[in-house]
C-alpha cells in the first residue's frame, strides 16, 4: 500500500509540475507539546494564477507535499514517527513591511500518511491524518523569491477515528523559490 501512495503522489507533483511557473523548497522547525519537535522538508509546485473569490479577493493558491520526521523523548530513549503530507495552501498579502516586503497570511487543509498510530504518549486512532496550518509570512531578498514563516500546525484524523488527540505544533519555515 505504501508504494501506491507513494506513486500516486509522483504522478500527482509530475502533472502539477506541467503547469507550475516556479518550484520551491521549505525547511521547518516544528515544537509541539512537550518533548515533541520535528523537521519538515517540503517541495512546492508554485502556480502563478491566482484564485479570486467575490468575499476574499486575490488569493495566491499552491500545492505543498513535505516529509515530516518527528522525535518525541528524550534522548536515549525516544520515539520516532515519520508523516507524508499533501496540502493546497493559500495565502493573502495583508499589509507591506517597510514599502517593500510583503507580509501575508496563510491557511491550508491537508492529508498526512503517519508511520505509527502510537505515539507522543497518545493513540492518535489512525494513519490517515488531516494537516491543518494557519500562520504569517514575511516576503523578502532578491526578487521576494525568499521568506519565513511562523504558523501552528494540528494533525488531527478529523474525527473519523474514536481515538483523535491531534497533534499540535508551532512551526518556523525558511523557504525559497527556485
Amino acid at each position: 500500500m505504501g508504494v501506491a501512495i507513494w506513486l500516486a503522489v509522483f504522478t500527482l507533483l509530475t502533472s502539477l509540475n506541467a503547469h507550475a511557473s516556479e518550484h520551491g523548497v521549505a525547511v521547518d522547525y516544528l515544537h509541539g507539546e512537550q518533548d515533541l519537535s520535528g523537521i519538515r522538508l517540503a517541495y512546492r509546485p508554485y502556480y502563478t494564477n491566482l484564485a479570486r473569490f467575490d468575499w476574499l479577493g486575490d488569493l495566491d493558491v499552491y500545492w505543498e507535499v513535505s516529509l515530516n520526521f518527528w522525535e518525541f523523548g528524550d534522548q536515549n530513549q525516544h520515539e520516532t514517527n515519520y508523516a507524508l503530507a499533501l496540502s493546497p495552501v493559500f495565502s493573502k498579502q495583508f499589509d507591506t513591511l517597510y514599502g517593500k516586503y510583503p507580509l501575508k497570511w496563510e491557511f491550508g487543509i491537508g492529508v498526512s500518511l503517519i508511520t505509527d498510530t502510537r505515539f507522543a504518549g497518545k493513540n492518535v486512532g489512525s494513519h490517515y491524518q488531516f494537516e491543518d496550518r494557519l500562520g504569517v509570512i514575511l516576503e523578502f531578498g532578491e526578487q521576494l523569491k525568499s521568506s519565513i514563516a511562523v504558523r501552528y500546525m494540528h494533525y488531527s484524523n478529523g474525527g473519523l477515528n474514536d481515538h483523535n488527540p491531534g497533534l499540535d505544533f508551532l512551526n518556523i519555515s525558511y523557504a525559497r523559490r527556485l
